[in-house]
């Protein structure tokens, strides 16, 4: 007696049920796919018991005449391809021929269709079997009704949560196609509620607003970037905003909402030194890449896409989102913000990440770091040099000398000791004098570790510092470093160390005082990798470094430090992820003042 024997063709697609519909997501989601396909700009769900009693969707696409009616409830019956060789770069959501059989085995499933308004045919199903086929009378287009999913089998129907569980991951699964196809009226309902009434957006933003409101959308930056073939773009949380909600990442692969840790890692990784540790941002990123590129075929349920090489594509997203960030659209605001958009331009060779910066930045009509008088209009340099373009000294703001023609200075006024204060057409913008000058240092203390060294002044009496035995093993462990950021330092005795050289950011710097909180700050720091602890010694000196609230700054130290902030990647954000530049609108200030 033979021991292997053909499955029964309802247990073959029982089982391929499992593998394409968990829960009642599944059922809306390849329903809806298939009606995105079948070309419709119309889509109406109606869900009932969050899902587990009914799943509805009906649409204005093609429609099918009898016999395709028929044939799309046969397992692999598919429109989508022919031959093998038809899976390079397809583009639809399904392909496969396995959603509506899947769905059918497992349910109770009733099928409307018509091509045009008019004569359409009525197929019912129940657990994969046709039950009736009848004549009826209906618009263009085609209602698929799902009713008792899992019925047929118990085991199945036990692993489903309750109806507000499934609800919520159904309403998540509607909301995704919804962001990723903004060109298609959406309407969703529960229990004969109304819950979703989507119009056709314009724009991602614009989705976003109509779903979660618009201040919501306001917390975004617009990304938008070209690598090779790769193309990205979306909206990514400004770092000020990150981790102030719930967080949400949602990406999207030639059309195709998809789930890839790579992409997001990659993105997040452009969020280093801008935010603090343990909070992750919220992504809404789109990518496109050329089909022969990217395989769409490798999970049951097109859940996650395959590249052919992902580095190029991971490091384009990450160069994309660090882009972004690097816009004065990133830095946090009071009131509307009327200069979304708006970026740095091109203003000299950055510090650090060159890699990054494959392509210019955009330009902008108004950039940020510019001299604007209150018409808005650049001015030209005063003789009295309050809006002078004369290269710093690198002793005023720890920058690197510039050339005189490179950007132009506002005239800036000091408030508290603490912030910069410039006035421009659409409001007025504070810079915090430490945030600043810490990312300035971060971003030279990083080409320092990267490169050649940073230049040091040497003492003419060498400090003598006593350390404890963690400071001298912080020492030890970050000696090579130091010394690339100016420090030259010998050992003198068990935990005694001789200091020749340091590096002079400004000056007021406190060599002594900030190499000893460095090394308390670096005591027990093991982190793996050395780009990692690059960061962190860079990060910690800087910090250390910077000028500090309460001192004051000549003007001459005002000028060099905005135009050192200037040529900086992340200009809006300090290291630990704090806000450098706030802008303050004129209609805020109006409404405060009740001229609004």
């Amino acid at each position: 007696m033979t021991r292997i024997a053909v499955l029964p063709s309802i247990v073959a697609d029982q089982i391929a049920a499992g593998e394409v519909i968990e829960r009642p997501a599944s059922v809306a989601k390849e329903l809806i796919e298939n009606a995105l396909d079948a070309g419709a700009t119309t889509i109406d769900i109606h869900i009932e018991d969050g899902g587990r009693t009914l799943v509805s969707v009906a649409d204005d696409g093609c429609g099918m005449d009898r016999d395709d009616a028929l044939l799309a409830l046969k397992r692999h019956a598919t429109s989508k391809i022919q031959v093998a060789s038809d899976l390079v770069g397809v583009a639809s959501f399904g392909f496969r021929g396995e959603a509506l059989p899947a769905i059918a085995s497992i349910s109770e499933l009733e099928l409307e269709t018509a091509t045009d308004d008019g004569a359409g045919s009525r197929v019912r199903s129940a657990w994969g079997e046709v039950a009736l086929v009848e004549d009826m009378a209906r618009r263009r287009g085609t209602t698929v009704a799902v009713r008792g999913l899992f019925s047929n089998t118990p085991a199945r129907l036990r692993f489903l949560k309750g109806s507000r569980s499934e609800w919520r991951a159904l309403a998540d699964q509607v909301t995704t196609i919804a962001l990723t196809r903004r060109d298609v009226r959406l309407s969703l309902t529960h229990d004969g509620k109304s819950v979703l009434a989507l119009p056709p957006a314009s724009s991602m933003r614009a989705r976003i607003a109509a779903v979660w409101g618009g201040k919501y959308a306001e917390s975004f930056v617009d990304v938008d970037d070209v690598w090779g073939p790769t193309h990205v773009r979306g909206l990514v949380e400004r770092p000020v905003d990150v981790g102030t909600r719930a967080r949400r990442a949602h990406l999207v692969v030639n059309a195709r909402a998809v789930r890839d840790n790579g992409l997001v890692r990659a993105a997040e990784t452009a969020y280093r030194s801008t935010i603090p540790g343990g909070v992750r941002p919220t992504l809404f990123l789109e990518l496109t890449v050329p089909g022969e590129l990217v395989d769409v075929n490798v999970h049951p349920a097109k859940a996650e896409v395959r590249f052919r090489d992902r580095w190029p594509v991971e490091r384009t997203v990450e160069q994309a989102v660090r882009r972004a960030l690097g816009t004065v659209d990133a830095a946090a605001g009071l009131g509307a913000r009327q200069w979304t958009g708006m970026s740095l331009g091109e203003l000299g060779a950055p510090a650090v990440d060159t890699s990054l910066l494959v392509q210019p930045a955009p330009t902008a009509d108004m950039p940020l770091f510019g001299t604007h008088g209150a018409n808005g209009v650049a001015s030209p340099a005063n003789a009295d040099g309050s809006a002078s373009t004369t290269a710093p000294t690198p002793s005023d703001a720890g920058s690197a000398p510039y050339s005189p023609d490179e950007i132009s200075v506002p005239p800036l006024t000091q408030l508290r000791r603490t912030w910069m204060m410039f006035e421009r057409e659409d409001g007025v913008v504070l810079i915090d004098q430490h945030s600043a000058h810490e990312r300035v240092l971060f971003e030279e203390f990083i080409g320092a570790l990267t490169g050649g060294g940073a230049p040091a002044q040497r003492l003419l009496l060498p400090l003598t510092l006593h350390l404890g035995g963690a400071e001298a093993d912080a020492f030890e462990e970050n000696r090579e470093a130091l010394e690339k950021l100016g420090y030259e330092i010998e050992g003198f005795g068990a935990h005694t160390l001789l200091v020749r050289s340091v590096p002079m950011p400004h000056p007021r710097f406190d060599a002594e005082r900030c190499l000893r909180d460095t090394l308390d700050a670096l005591t027990g720091d093991r982190e793996a990798g050395s780009a990692a602890k690059h960061e962190r010694l860079a990060a910690t000196i800087a910090c250390k470094a910077a000028v500090k609230a309460g001192d004051a700054l000549a003007p001459s130290e005002m000028r060099a430090l905005f135009i050192a902030l200037a040529r900086t990647v992340l200009p809006a954000h300090d290291v630990h992820g704090r806000a450098t530049i706030v802008h303050l609108g004129w209609d805020e200030l109006e409404r405060r003042f009740g001229r609004r």
